[in-house]
């Protein structure tokens, strides 16, 4: 076993433990050194060591098999568990609130240089609005930075694609990325149609993040907990639609107490599916036609246009039917836990 090893178990093993809080969580790792040691606690030991009740069964050979299997699995996928105190651990998310304890990563780190803009937006978006995702997804990553969402169908899936592309299409511009945060497992993606789109930002050289341990079903709880991270991944908050009620209103509440900017697109205010936008920018957001003047609010600027001529640049759709499908199995066959992955809860799933 290397040495190393008795470390990642416990550290695998505290985050099932997520019921305890991050802070108690912290203060168990402070108290042990390894799994065998977390595992070897009795209720009593672990409750003194945490500094307050489990809250549920103590059951301590489950927890030891279940961290097992969670650190087969990521050394499967080449992904990897990050303690909120190690490096990896995104930054910006050490700066919010209680930030996590910690989260499961798969992929490249986030950039560090520039700052990350979350693009949120409706499940259920006008095409007007689908397009100004995608747009802003395609300007925000061409000058260098990490776009961030959910991955949901609508608003969230248009901002990735729009960030992938110009990921494959830009040359010699700077080099952009896409982060998905999860509402459930790292091992797969939620939801299923948009599967290929998650295997879309592997293959080009994004992240998908989660801080629900493998095997997590989707609840209607998970969604704001998901809104919270990627708000907090994030310098700030871009709704592109939102009706009344929409989640992507909760994390732009959340952006708000995290210290983050919120931004509106300004061509979707009036909309159908916009009265929640309108609220923010009544509440003081700011609307912003592009992604020129969002990064204009924090002294950037957008790249100088690409020369004309040379290798075929033109944006390539990213995320078609076609492509999704094969993607899809790329991402089946790698995996093998995608027929068995993340249910829907019986209630639907949440507001985003």
């Amino acid at each position: 076993m290397p040495a190393d090893r008795g470390r990642a178990l416990a550290l695998l093993g505290l985050q099932r433990l997520r019921r305890l809080g991050a802070a108690a969580q912290t203060r168990l790792l402070a108290a042990v050194d390894s799994g065998a040691e977390l595992f070897a606690l009795g209720r009593s030991g672990l409750e003194a060591l945490a500094g307050r009740r489990l809250g549920g069964p103590w059951e301590p050979l489950a927890l030891a098999a279940a961290a097992e299997s969670d650190l087969r699995l990521l050394e499967r996928l080449g992904a990897r568990f990050v303690q909120r105190d190690e490096p990896g651990f995104p930054a910006a998310l050490r700066e919010i609130p209680a930030p996590p304890f910690g989260l499961y990563l798969r992929g490249a780190d986030l950039p560090a240089a520039l700052p990350a803009v979350a693009v949120v937006g409706t499940r259920y978006p006008t095409g007007l609005g689908a397009s100004a995702a995608r747009r802003f997804g395609r300007e925000l990553a061409s000058a260098g930075l990490a776009v961030v969402s959910g991955l949901a169908r609508g608003v969230d899936a248009e901002a990735h694609r729009g960030a992938l592309e110009s990921m494959r299409g830009a040359v010699g511009a700077p080099a952009g990325t896409t982060c998905a945060v999860l509402p459930c497992g790292i091992e797969t993606a939620y939801p299923a149609m948009n599967r290929g789109l998650a295997a879309s930002i592997l293959a080009s050289g994004g992240l998908l993040v989660s801080e629900f341990p493998p095997g997590s079903a989707v609840h209607r709880s998970n969604f704001p907990e998901r809104n919270r991270i990627i708000s907090g991944l994030a310098r700030g908050v871009l709704v592109v639609e939102a009706p009344a009620g929409s989640g992507a209103l909760i994390t732009a509440d959340f952006a708000l107490e995290q210290g983050r900017d919120v931004f509106a697109a300004a061509s979707r205010l009036g909309g159908p599916q916009s009265a929640g936008l309108d609220g923010l920018v009544a509440d003081g957001a700011q609307a912003v036609a592009g992604a020129a003047g969002l990064l204009g609010e924090w002294g950037l600027a957008l790249p100088a246009a690409r020369p004309a001529g040379g290798a075929d640049r033109r944006v390539r759709p990213v995320g078609s039917a076609e492509t999704g499908l094969r993607l899809a199995e790329a991402l089946r066959a790698e995996l093998g836990l995608l027929g068995s992955g993340a249910r829907s809860s019986p209630a639907g799933g949440g507001r985003r």
